[in-house]
């Protein structure tokens, strides 16, 4: 038996409960899998909330690290005691131990340990996609970021950075300001004292950006249009804030041509291969010292419940890891 943090209900965060299962054995393609340290994004607060759908009961948890225990029929690439790590699997993250598709692991590389690794696939991965895949971002570019003292906030600011942009991020309080400029920002806002938009205008000297990333989502959507360049691009990666509503597609014409994207890591990762290539970018620029990932807070895993509550009250910052 291992432990595990399911909800049988949706609600806020007292509705996670710290539970016993019994996992079996592996499966075609499984691997068992015990947990050292798991990560704690924001959409698992969508996910628990009822903002995302999920059936009943529901486990949680969309990144993890730790060893193999047992191979099951048809693993050959990976074997018992290889540390592991994954950013794309199916749920299941908060617990003990569990059983993992191996296909949507990868192997940890020397010289990153697994803290580090529980708190980087997730964030990591999505961070990838978005400085080189919904937009390429070519050196010279200046793009915002909205969210900037946040767990993908922090990695983009040092990965957009290494690329040779201009890193625009917007935060809320002066503790964030300071974070977001010691991890690759060139302009940090604070919104709490400044508009945006205004501040955008004047660090771009009008030009705007030819992409804006956001993942607030209600709040900010309507004006980050205002801060792309014609033919530029909104990445919407996330709704913090909460759903944005429905919008006419006519104002994208009317604000310059304008593509808006809403991307995920499972439709990026979904093919082994793309998943292998991501991660290698990931580990790479993380082992050359371009992106260094901070884990700035642990919680026991029986203590998820306080660790969301801790999250949604803007209590955290950056990289936050359960420890098991």
């Amino acid at each position: 038996m291992v432990h595990v943090i399911r909800f049988h209900e949706t609600g806020g965060a007292e509705v996670l409960r710290w539970e016993e299962l019994d996992l079996g054995k592996p499966g075609q393609g499984e691997v068992r899998m015990r947990h050292t340290a798991v990560g704690l994004n924001f959409v698992d607060t969508y996910q628990r909330s009822g903002l995302y759908p999920m059936p009943m009961p529901s486990p949680l948890g969309g990144e993890a690290a730790g060893v193999i225990e047992e191979v099951g029929p048809g693993v050959t690439d990976l074997k018992v005691g290889d540390r592991v790590a994954y950013g794309s699997a199916p749920l299941g993250a908060y617990s003990e131990a569990r059983l993992v598709p191996a296909a949507r692991l990868v192997k940890i590389p020397d010289g990153i340990s697994d803290q580090t690794a529980a708190a980087m696939m997730l964030k990591g991965l999505t961070t990838e996609y978005l400085v080189n895949r919904s937009y390429n971002i070519q050196k010279g570019d200046t793009v915002l970021f909205h969210a900037a003292a946040g767990g993908v906030g922090l990695i983009f600011g040092q990965w957009a950075k290494a690329k040779g942009a201009t890193v625009i991020g917007t935060v809320g309080g002066a503790a964030k300001v300071k974070l977001a400029r010691d991890h690759g920002y060139d302009h940090v806002i604070d919104y709490n004292k400044e508009d945006f938009v205004a501040k955008v205008g004047e660090i771009t000297k009008g030009a705007k950006c030819p992409a804006v990333y956001d993942g607030v989502g209600k709040d900010t959507f309507m004006k980050s249009l205002d801060c792309i360049r014609p033919h530029g691009f909104l990445i919407n990666f996330g709704q913090a804030s909460g759903k944005i509503p429905p919008v006419d597609l006519g104002i994208l014409a009317a604000k310059g041509s304008l593509y808006v994207q809403r991307p995920t890591l499972q439709t990026y990762g979904a093919k082994r291969e793309d998943l292998v290539a991501m991660a290698k970018n990931l580990f790479d620029v993380v082992l050359s010292g371009k992106v260094k990932i901070v884990v700035s807070q642990t919680y026991p895993l029986k203590d998820a419940a306080k660790a969301h509550a801790d999250l949604q009250a803007r209590k955290t910052t950056g990289s936050t890891v359960f420890v098991v």
